[in-house]
């Protein structure tokens, strides 16, 4: 399934990303700086967009290999220096401290356990570091977010593990990150955060 995932990703995503997500990309990751660590980066959508003047390094964590060779060709000829690890966000193989900034995008919806990777990112980010998420969450609507709940298990086979209804704001929140940005897309299925990881 993680093949036929990886194979299908692009295609399936291609109208949404041309339409609207490729532009929220690329404003989110265009501003990163430094030492920058990616949870989850799939088949590199972010990759050109990162600015080659601002950021010195890219570390990317992606759990699924047919995916990362995806990605390494989105990264070859780039003149940042692009890392690829295959593992998982809930066990980060980088030192304390070792990242400017820390982004995820449409992928913390399927990590296995989203408290323990907070508690990674905070780990790995240094203190006054940046965190910055776009994520499709549970809706507020509590008809809405029932929905979610009933599609959810079927979308997890499908879909290679994704919650619709992950309440990812509040696991951000109680890892201790400080939330200085929320912004609500489409009512609120989709936000962006953005937080700084306290002294």
């Amino acid at each position: 399934m993680a093949k036929l995932f990886a194979s299908l990703y692009d295609t399936l995503m291609g109208p949404l990303e041309k339409r609207w997500i490729a532009r929220i990309r690329k404003r989110i990751v265009s501003g990163l700086e430094g030492n920058v660590l990616e949870i989850g980066a799939g088949t590199g959508a972010n990759i050109p967009y990162y600015s080659q003047e601002k950021v010195s390094r890219i570390a990317v964590v992606e759990p699924n290999p047919y995916m990362i060779e995806q990605a390494k060709h989105k990264a070859n000829g780039y003149r940042i220096p692009v890392e690829f690890h295959q593992g998982m966000a809930e066990a980060l193989p980088f030192k304390d401290g070792e990242f400017d900034t820390v982004v995820a995008t449409l992928v913390l919806c399927s990590v296995n356990d989203p408290a323990q990777v907070f508690s990674e990112i905070r780990r790995v980010c240094k203190k006054g570091g940046r965190i910055v998420l776009f994520e499709h969450v549970r809706m507020e609507s509590s008809y809405l977010a029932a929905l979610q709940d009933v599609l959810t298990p079927a979308w997890k086979r499908l879909c290679d593990g994704c919650h619709l209804n992950r309440d990812t704001g509040r696991y951000m929140r109680e890892s201790g990150i400080n939330i200085v940005k929320e912004k609500k897309y489409l009512k609120g299925i989709f936000i962006e955060f953005e937080g700084i990881n306290p002294e």
